[in-house]
């Protein structure tokens, strides 16, 4: 299982490594100003897509769980982080972002008994600052709404991971039902906010139809498939380590597709977040299966030895 790490954690880093695309993307090939209807269609296709193909409804309790899941995830998280995009001048909205490790490790701390260390706590710090130094730019007043939104996402992504790792997944269900659940969920909540405060959907043409299918199956279906995977077998510290890689590949693309140039002062930022991001996957040991959940009914002894061993 040792062995395997590496490739885990390689693989749930092209997540984020992905989503660092998204805002090339969004620029180069997508209508302007529809964030919310951008937000719709990055969820709400990957989840029916990925829906036909797990061919898995939730049950019972997981009804609920899949939309508490699928709003803090999704559903709120894609419209406050689009909000705070256009409201905060030179990449804030990335700096407030990558303090997400911090608020894991309160949040773990709080739902899951997981202490945070003062090694954890410090690379979390090194990594917002190193962020910090590839993304800012001269900037005018900070806009108080835009500070919000940039939080609240932050937070509301923060719990969707820590809640993730918290319920796991019902048994025999694997993370492409759990993800396609999520994806909808938070897609069906994005589409009466999008229609209402962004009308109708634009005229789209192949360039922005192209963007879109980027967008929705490799940008999110897979990107998201392989981070709850993910947070399915590291820890949730181990996860959220892996966002800061988001803001660097943004950097990394404007450099190399879209002419952007990178500081001296940038370039150190990149090493400091790449090695927090580094630092946060070492000595951390990966859970050697997913948590799951048992749909059928448990005898009191079960429940018992279930208690016992620390599971929900």
């Amino acid at each position: 299982m040792a062995s395997s790490r590496p490739a885990l954690i390689a693989l749930t880093a092209l997540a984020p490594v992905s989503w660092g695309t998204t805002y090339a993307v969004t620029t180069e090939f997508l209508p302007a100003d529809r964030p919310l209807f951008t937000g719709l269609m990055r969820a709400l296709p990957a989840g029916l897509l990925l829906l036909a193909l797990a061919r898995v409804l939730p049950r019972g309790a997981w009804w609920w769980k899949a939309a508490v899941l699928g709003a803090l995830n999704i559903g709120a998280f894609f419209p406050l982080l689009f909000l705070s995009a256009y409201r905060l001048p030179g990449g804030m909205a990335a700096v407030v972002g990558s303090a997400g490790p911090l608020f894991v490790a309160g949040l773990a701390a709080l739902l899951l008994g997981q202490r945070p260390t003062v090694r954890t706590l410090l690379t979390g710090a090194v990594a917002a600052f190193g962020v910090s130094l590839v993304v800012l730019r001269a900037a005018g007043a900070l806009d108080a709404l835009g500070l919000l939104a940039a939080l609240a996402a932050t937070v509301s992504m923060s719990a969707g991971t820590v809640l993730t790792q918290r319920w796991g997944r019902p048994e025999g269900v694997g993370p492409l039902a759990l993800t396609a659940w999520q994806l909808t969920a938070g897609g069906l909540l994005i589409a009466p906010l999008a229609f209402l405060a962004e009308g109708a959907p634009p005229a789209l043409d192949a360039r922005a139809a192209g963007g879109y299918l980027y967008l929705a199956v490799a940008n999110t279906a897979l990107a998201y498939w392989l981070w709850f995977r993910g947070i399915g077998r590291l820890t949730a510290t181990q996860v959220t380590f892996l966002g800061p890689l988001s803001p660097l590949t943004a950097a990394v693309v404007g450099w190399a597709a879209l002419g952007q140039t990178l500081t001296p002062v940038q370039l150190a930022g990149m090493g400091l977040a790449f090695g927090a991001t580094v630092a946060g996957q070492i000595g951390a040991r990966s859970r050697t299966a997913p948590r799951t959940f048992s749909f059928a009914a448990k005898s009191g002894r079960e429940r018992g030895a279930r208690q016992t061993a620390g599971r929900p």
